[in-house]
Order: C-alpha cells, then sequence, then structure tokens
C-alpha cells in the first residue's frame, strides 16, 4: 500500500508558521484504529484523512489521541492540497462530508474560503478550576458546542498565559478559547489562543473551528461581520472571519511543507 501525504501549514503564508496538520489522501475509508495510529505517528494537532465519494470527500480528523468533530486548519489543507496537486481544477469548488456536516472550500486568489456552521458561545456558570488553570480572572465565561470561550481584559494578558495544562485537562469540554480584543491600532480585531489537552493539544497554533465561537461573539461585541483575527500561539496565524447568518466564512492561506507516501 502507498499512499499520497503531505504535510501543510495553514493560516499563513509563511513556511514554519500557521498550524501544521497531515493530509492523507485514501483510496478507502481505513478502519478507525488505524487511522488514529498514522495520526498518532504523525504527532501533528490534526491529520485528516480524505477518501472520494461521487461529490466530493469523505473527511476525517484526527489528533494524536482522538478523532474530533470539526477541524478548521486541517480542511483548509485539504482544500488546498486538493487544488495543488491536482486532484481537483482550479475554481472548482471543494465539498467536503464531514461529523458536522457538507463543509464546502472556495478559491479567492491566494485565500481560500471555507464555509462552517456557526457554533455561539452561550453565558456560562463558573468552571470549578478553569480560572485558576489559566491564571487569569475572565471577563465573560461561555459555552459552545465543543469549547469554553474566557474573554480577559486585554491582548497583553493573552500573550502572558502559561496554562497549568494537568489542570486544564480536567475541564469538561474539547478546548478553552481564551481571546480579547486586539490592541488599539493593531491591523487585527481580536486576538485568541486555544488549549486542548483533554483532546491531546496543550495548544494549537491556530484553530478554525475556534473562529467559529469568536466570529458570533466579536461580531456582536464590535457591530461588524468581517472581521480578522490573530491567534497568538507562538507560531501566529490569521483567520479572516465573515459572519453570515449560521455559517462563518473562514479565510486562509496555507503553504505545502512536505510530500511523501504512506507505505
Amino acid at each position: 500500500m502507498s499512499l499520497p501525504l503531505f504535510q501543510v501549514d495553514a493560516f499563513t503564508d509563511q513556511p514554519f508558521a500557521g498550524n501544521p496538520a497531515a493530509v492523507c489522501i485514501l483510496d478507502k475509508m481505513y478502519d478507525d484504529a488505524w487511522l488514529q495510529q498514522v495520526a498518532s505517528e504523525m504527532n501533528l494537532s490534526e491529520t485528516a484523512f480524505l477518501s472520494p465519494l461521487d461529490d466530493g470527500y469523505n473527511l476525517r480528523w484526527f489528533t494524536p489521541a482522538v478523532e474530533v468533530d470539526l477541524c478548521g486548519h486541517a480542511t483548509l489543507a485539504s482544500a488546498h492540497v486538493l487544488w495543488e496537486q491536482g486532484y481537483l481544477a482550479s475554481g472548482v469548488q471543494a465539498r467536503f462530508h464531514t461529523k458536522s456536516g457538507l463543509l464546502t472550500a472556495k478559491q479567492y486568489d491566494a485565500w481560500i474560503e471555507l464555509n462552517f456552521p456557526a457554533k455561539p458561545a452561550v453565558p456560562a456558570e463558573d468552571v470549578p478550576g478553569l480560572a485558576e488553570a489559566l491564571g487569569v480572572t475572565p471577563r465573560y465565561l461561555g459555552k459552545s458546542q465543543f469549547d469554553y470561550l474566557v474573554e480577559v481584559e486585554s491582548e497583553e494578558i493573552v500573550h502572558a498565559i502559561r496554562p497549568d495544562f494537568v489542570r486544564l485537562q480536567a475541564v469538561p469540554a474539547r478546548g478553552v478559547i481564551v481571546t480579547s480584543q486586539a490592541r488599539k491600532g493593531s491591523s487585527y480585531d481580536f486576538v485568541s489562543r486555544f488549549f486542548g489537552p483533554g483532546v491531546g493539544v496543550n495548544e494549537d497554533p491556530v484553530t478554525g473551528s475556534a473562529h467559529c465561537v469568536l466570529a458570533p461573539f466579536w461580531s456582536q461585541r464590535l457591530g461588524r461581520e468581517e472581521l480578522t483575527g490573530f491567534q497568538a500561539s507562538a507560531r501566529g496565524g490569521v483567520v479572516r472571519v465573515l459572519l453570515d447568518r449560521d455559517r462563518v466564512r473562514l479565510g486562509g492561506q496555507a503553504v505545502t511543507i512536505l510530500r511523501g507516501e504512506l507505505l
């Protein structure tokens, strides 16, 4: 067996930035245990597995530890690979059948726009140990379908957070999004970080699915539907968001780093 395998840096136009994802092109969808072993071997925050269907591709995402229901950067990486490697003709919409329904991607010059479901957060009660694990005082605490959302007072606080990942792992959610409005004069509207030790990813460099929460949150607060976010991890990455009723359009770029075969 020989299967095409790629490593792509997503939500960046520069190599060795953004969020790396592995993309594996399958002839058919293989069993869960094998998919998880491959993802563990890749040891990236996400490995995407694509298998062809009549009207698009079956797409599944795995961290080194578990399968997840929604992932933005590995979907962006998948669409990038399909166009760059000629699996799809330039300009043809990419269609992905996933655990979160049909997701699509389009090309806009050097950018790719993903069409994802919005995942708005609702106010949540205090989560024991969460503030202590983050070392911050939340200005707002919300809960989306998958994650907790923590707003803090300033961008400086977002950058300075050094979580206690052992304590954070006990939080009953896929992960925790920490966010603030960007500092005055910034080219971004908001900043964020994402922590997911419970799914095997202490800090995700750039998290597309978190922006399905951040888009409705900041759109309401800033009074605009089109915004730009910066995920302030060590690698960093830029995500354009457009809130479109119950959908979020996520814009990003991607760079292929490695191309090979899974033997």
